[in-house]
């Protein structure tokens, strides 16, 4: 099977057609991108000054949506891909996996890019909301890109090491809860970290969509070049120097101590 006949296997049939089977999730799915949005707009708007005063951002409705196009981004893509390696466990169909010319890699890799298309959507559609509520965007491309594609490499190392514990523990992912309840929480998605304790705040620096969100604000609304946020993707080369490599090492590990034990297909 060629590259684009599984491009079209893994985003149209397994994520779209399923996806869009399901018309009440699928609706239920627009609306959790979208009402955030509001409320979160409704919220800038009704304490305005005091907001404004208590977390030192001036445009609070775009730096909400900024972080919410892209913070699903991080946690969509690590709880897709455990997510679907735990399904395939239920289903008994991981040996199928395992014995396919691609192998359990490459069917975790290209269940990402469905978790990568529906986000996409979702941001799109986010940026369009904050568009009709006059977001002055003042996007420098290039800048923008490298960011994007360091947030998304660096997921992709998260999410190796998440589906290298679903293979371990089965249930109860230390890594999948932690980025599916946190981020919000502690990665400056709708407030700035620098308003949160300082132990928690040391926290969040050591999440690279901590460092993403801030250097997508400086590149998508005040237009930051490469030098400006250099600093920045930095911090994120470093985070992928050491998350790729492993998660790489640590789902090795995990996919052949369990297949040495017999336990691959155990849920």
């Amino acid at each position: 099977m060629g590259v684009l006949s599984k491009l079209y296997a893994y985003i149209h049939l397994r994520g779209f057609r399923i996806w869009s089977s399901y018309k009440t999730q699928m609706v239920l799915n627009v609306l959790s991108w979208v009402l955030p949005v509001f409320t979160y707009y409704f919220v800038g708007t009704s304490l305005g000054g005091d907001l404004r005063n208590f977390t030192g951002v001036s445009d609070y409705t775009a730096f909400v949506v900024i972080g919410l196009a892209f913070q699903g981004y991080v946690s969509s893509t690590i709880t897709t891909i455990s997510q679907r390696l735990r399904n395939e466990q239920l289903y008994g169909t991981i040996e199928y996996y395992v014995l396919s010319e691609g192998g359990v890699l490459s069917f975790l890799l290209y269940s990402a890019l469905w978790g990568f298309t529906i986000n996409s959507v979702n941001a799109g559609v986010i940026l369009a909301i904050g568009d009709l509520l006059h977001i002055h965007f003042n996007v420098n491309l290039i800048s923008t890109l490298v960011v994007f594609v360091l947030l998304l490499s660096s997921a992709l190392g998260l999410s190796m090491i998440s589906a290298g514990f679903t293979m371990l523990v089965k249930q109860g992912n230390p890594i999948s809860f932690f980025f599916s309840t946190f981020t919000t929480l502690m990665s400056g998605t709708v407030f700035p970290v620098t308003v949160l304790p300082g132990w928690i705040r040391d926290i969040s620096l050591a999440i690279p969509l901590t460092w993403a969100l801030d250097g997508l604000r400086y590149t998508m609304l005040d237009g930051y070049g490469l030098g400006g946020v250099w600093k920045i993707v930095e911090v994120l080369l470093i985070f992928n120097l050491v998350l790729l490599p492993l998660g790489g090492v640590f789902y090795t590990y995990s996919f052949n101590r369990s297949r040495r034990m017999g336990t691959l297909s155990e849920y």
